[in-house]
């Protein structure tokens, strides 16, 4: 007699996940989360009071190959932060508020402990995020990854009022384009990060970097992405924003034209900030030129805003007395 565990799906196994994620999901949930983890959909109820003209925003996002890092390591508890963050700060630039999320999560065989780990990681990022994890897939596939691996994927809801989403005709000429720090590489580039430390320098997981101010691979490598909704829901209520963009793939250069009416483009000034020590290992190793670098990773700059001139000093302000890294990157000129 065959069954379904001696073809490598292990059922109970499942179940276990799911139970051990149920009251941690829990904590993450407002009173508008109805239902319960494990039913067939989500239910949430919208707050019309708040929301009079409400527009539904929603991303998906993965983590890409910084996932091996993890394998490599054997640590699993920070990329459940970075599936959060890649998908609740896109939302951000949309001028919506993270209000749900749900993951994917997909391997070949059932690890307990990794899964407890990633799930704890997924909790953590809701609760940094404000919103609430009310479901996802957990995928068992005998056959599909290779041993101890695993695939990721998120997918997050979020609402604004229409007024408040950003709009590109609202930017104009002369508009501050102000810096927020990343937390090293965040999630982006990590194909050619490992190309350059695991195949061109031969360097092995736990190692030293042996440069500036950079502890070991492992440490470095799985920093977890920032997640900037607390900062962005108070700097939304105190001042004027008109637009944000999360630099991740496609780095400075790709991601803030995003951003921009076709008259208009931004002028960044390189000189305005020093490039962490993580980048400038990876540039002077890989020999990477600068317009490589830009279009590839954040570089230090996770997220950038466009404020209007007189606002611009005040937000700066605000953000140093809250002892936030941010700095005027550059500001918008004609195209």
């Amino acid at each position: 007699m065959s069954s379904y565990k001696e073809a490598g799906v292990d059922i109970k196994k499942a179940d276990a996940v799911v139970s051990y994620l149920k009251p941690l999901a829990k904590k993450t949930y407002t009173k508008d989360v109805s239902g319960h983890l494990g039913g067939y959909g989500a239910l949430y109820h919208l707050d019309i009071k708040k929301y009079s003209d409400p527009v539904i925003v929603t991303t998906t996002d993965g983590v890409g190959t910084k996932l091996k890092i993890a394998f490599l390591a054997h640590e699993h508890s920070s990329v459940g932060i970075d599936l959060v963050a890649m998908c609740v700060n896109d939302l951000l630039c949309c001028g919506a508020e993270p209000k749900l999320f749900l993951d994917y999560y997909a391997t070949g065989t059932l690890h307990e402990k990794t899964s407890r780990d990633i799930l704890k990681g997924i909790v953590k990022g809701c609760e940094m995020a404000e919103c609430s994890l009310v479901g996802g897939e957990t995928a068992e596939m005998p056959g599909f990854y290779q041993k101890g691996e695993y695939d990721l994927a998120g997918f997050a809801v979020g609402v604004a009022n229409k007024k408040d989403i950003f709009n590109p005709n609202t930017v104009c000429k002369d508009d501050v384009l102000i810096a927020l720090s990343s937390n090293g590489l965040h999630s982006n580039g990590f194909s050619l990060v490992r190309k350059i430390i695991f195949q061109d320098l031969k360097m092995n997981i736990n190692d030293p970097f042996h440069f500036e101010n950079l502890s070991t691979v492992k440490e470095e490598l799985l920093k977890p992405t920032r997640i900037y909704v607390s900062l962005f829901k108070i700097l939304r209520e105190k001042f004027k924003l008109k637009g944000a963009a999360h630099i991740t793939g496609g780095g400075i250069t790709e991601n803030l034209p995003r951003i921009f009416p076709k008259n208009l483009q931004a002028h960044v000034d390189l000189s305005s900030w020093k490039i962490p020590s993580i980048f400038r290992f990876l540039q002077e190793k890989g020999k990477i030129s600068h317009k490589e670098m830009l279009k590839t990773f954040n570089c230090g700059v996770g997220m950038v805003l466009i404020i209007s001139p007189k606002e611009a000093p005040k937000v700066l302000s605000y953000l140093k007395e809250k002892k936030e890294l941010a700095w005027v990157i550059g500001k918008v000129i004609d195209s």
